[in-house]
């Protein structure tokens, strides 16, 4: 009997489908070794050793895991294609104590993928073992060491990270920009143009006595209303017609970026939903692996692309087929392909489940479109003359929808009346339009995982858990669908900048991306590469200790401790601020500040038809500071639901999209 090994119970299950009785396919339900939660786990005196353990709730899986490995041929690991997994088959070589046991990889979990990984086994790769480690090992020193000082200089409860505290620092520097802009006032023309007896056209102001305009050249209403009063007095003319056609092309398939951004941007998906939804298509064999910044497509999926679009939309929509993208991005881990679905001939709407449905059809239509022939449109561009004024018309219409009969996207087309050189025009209308510059918007969860990938911030598998770890400790906050730092988030900001400007440095961190990288390729040793970082880091954590003053986090108010008659003040918690007495320790009495009434969200209460439905935060207990609706007569009506009732995405969004258990 032959053993293989993976990840989670779905994957077994699906493996087991293609292989014969002659295998036997166990998970081992994630990690079983891991760094010990209650100390540093690291001996920083002997070359950053790590001092590994198997968790409480692994420990009987690894017992049967064992057992089975005793009775075993063969063992084969079979762990995702990349770091994590790679570490993953190295934990259970170790923790099983097998000698010599056979690795296997494969992107995607179909027959032909399992045969052909069965027939080609490896050794574990300790290059990818050892990068893995480094990161996990340069996290816990952060981590370990300097969520202590924050606590001692700021209050209890707070953590830094290496790659999270850039995250914050990168909403807080946008807030900052927000709250430092001064909007400037500019003014644009619009002439409303007539051709007798075939239609209208609007064109813009572009240049006077053939100086183009910048931005701000008027300024004001004045000056605005003065170039409309003379172009009203003017004979328009057009000087020049141009027609051309343009290729709008499409996109490259997914990497785990791109599906982040899209899925959040179509479907309200968090990052941490989608990769939730992505791992179980994957596991059921239904996409190729999520983890990815590779644009690469197999052989066989673009003939099998070619072939669908042929069959299903003719010869015109599969003559670009096959095409073959090439921007991999500089920061590229491993060579995977790019997501895309197993099978092109599985509809979405074989599926059950409902998100499942959404991202596949997501997954599966990027993927088409990415092989089909690019939109054809016609642009005609009208250059008229006033004077001295040049005004500009635009018009822009599909010929050819190529990709975009499969991806649709906002295309606003715009016709223009036949126009020929020299053709007079009548004047209808001077508009002039009065306009504010505006500040940098803040960072939507898309916008943000963008600039983290930019600035080479972290990898496909970590946009998720970077974006999902600021949120649960309070440190930045989603209104609208963006985000914005609290108050506590500015302060741990403030003193990580100030004190130790290397771990919130965008440049330093993806250095050390990059370090990281080249450990994966076995071109540098993790211990070096963690003792240059340490010793400057370990020395500058000492000064700081000594240097830093504890920072006042309470404000001041006229209210008085009914229990002891000292005043009350304000202080400021992981979940926000409270009223607690000036008098702690010896009096410990605490209160919750008056709080702005919930928000309502229009919708009749749906279980008692009496209440209105109001979005709430979870105030104490493992879901602190989760968002859920419930109904506003509560606890007359004990109505709550995890999922907004009219479908939309919550003010704070519990990035998980799950009910919670």
């Amino acid at each position: 009997m032959k053993l293989v090994i993976v990840e989670s119970p779905t994957k077994a299950k699906t493996i087991g489908k293609f292989l014969s009785a002659d295998f036997q396919v166990e998970s081992s339900f994630g990690h079983i070794r891991d760094l010990p939660k209650s100390k540093l786990g690291i001996d920083v005196e002997h070359n950053f050793e790590p001092q590994y353990v198997i968790p409480t709730k692994a420990r009987k899986t690894v017992g049967k895991l064992k057992k089975e490995a005793e009775k075993a041929e063969t063992v084969i690991l079979a762990s995702d294609e990349d770091r994590e997994g790679e570490a993953i088959s190295y934990h259970l070589k170790q923790a099983l104590g097998l000698a010599d046991p056979k690795r296997i990889v494969f992107h995607e979990i179909t027959k032909s993928a399992i045969e052909n990984a069965l027939k080609n086994p490896r050794d574990i790769d300790m290059n990818l073992v050892d990068a893995q480690q480094a990161r996990r090992v340069l996290d816990r020193l952060v981590g370990y060491k300097l969520s202590p000082f924050l606590w001692k200089k700021i209050m209890g409860g707070l953590s830094a990270g290496r790659v999270q505290s850039v995250a914050v620092r990168l909403i807080v520097d946008r807030e900052n920009e927000i709250r430092a802009f001064k909007p400037e006032e500019y003014w644009t023309i619009i002439a409303k143009l007539l051709k007798t007896g075939v239609g209208e056209l609007e064109a813009s102001l572009t240049k006077i006595n053939g100086k183009s305009l910048e931005k701000f050249d008027i300024k004001n209403k004045e000056a605005a209303e003065k170039i409309s009063e003379d172009l009203k007095t003017r004979e328009f003319a057009v000087v020049k017609v141009e027609k051309k056609e343009a290729n709008k092309n499409p996109f490259p398939p997914f990497i785990t970026s791109t599906l982040q951004q899209e899925a959040v941007k179509k479907l309200g998906y968090s990052s941490k939903k989608t990769m939730f939804i992505a791992q179980r298509l994957y596991e059921h064999g239904l996409i190729t692996y999520m983890r990815t910044d590779s644009v690469n497509l197999s052989q066989e999926a673009l003939i099998a692309a070619k072939r669908w679009l042929g069959e299903n939309l003719g010869e015109n929509y599969a003559s670009a087929a096959p095409r073959v993208f090439t921007g991999k991005s500089r920061l590229a881990q491993e060579a995977h392909e790019a997501v895309r679905p197993t099978d092109i001939y599985k509809s979405a709407d074989e599926l059950e489940d409902e998100s499942d449905k959404k991202l596949y059809r997501l997954i599966w239509q990027r993927f088409v479109a990415s092989q089909m022939p690019a939109a054809k449109v016609a642009m005609t561009s009208v250059e008229i003359s006033a004077g001295p004024y040049t005004l500009k018309a635009n018009g822009q219409q599909i010929i050819f929808d190529g990709y975009l009969k499969i991806w649709p996207q906002k295309f606003s087309e715009k016709d223009l009346p036949p126009l020929e050189d020299g053709e007079k025009l009548d004047l209808k209308d001077i508009l002039p339009a009065q306009h504010f510059t505006e500040p940098p918007p803040r960072y939507s969860e898309a916008g943000l995982i963008k600039t983290l990938e930019e600035n080479g911030i972290g990898r496909p598998s970590t946009y998720a858990p970077i974006i999902s770890v600021i949120q649960l400790r309070n440190y930045v906050q989603k209104e609208k669908g963006r985000f914005s730092p609290t108050e506590i988030g500015e302060m741990v900001n403030k003193v990580l900048t100030e004190h130790f400007p290397q771990i919130v440095d965008i440049s330093f961190t993806a250095k050390m991306e990059e370090n990281l990288d080249q450990v994966a390729d076995g071109k540098e040793r993790w211990q070096q590469l963690i003792g240059d970082f340490y010793g400057p880091f370990e020395k500058n954590l000492e000064e700081k200790y000594v240097e830093v003053a504890k920072t006042v986090v309470e404000e001041k108010t006229d209210q008085v401790c009914e229990k002891c008659g000292k005043p009350m003040v304000i202080k400021f918690g992981r979940f926000g601020k409270f009223l607690a007495c000036s008098g702690f320790p010896d009096c410990k009495n605490t209160k919750q500040l008056k709080k702005e009434p919930p928000k309502e969200i229009g919708m009749i209460c749906p279980k008692c038809g009496q209440g209105q439905v109001v979005e709430r935060r979870v105030s104490r207990g493992r879901a602190r500071g989760k968002i859920f609706w419930g109904c506003s007569r509560y606890p007359e009506c004990d109505y709550a639901s995890w999922e907004n009732p009219l479908g939309k995405t919550a003010t704070g969004d519990n990035n998980d999209g799950k009910k919670e258990e």
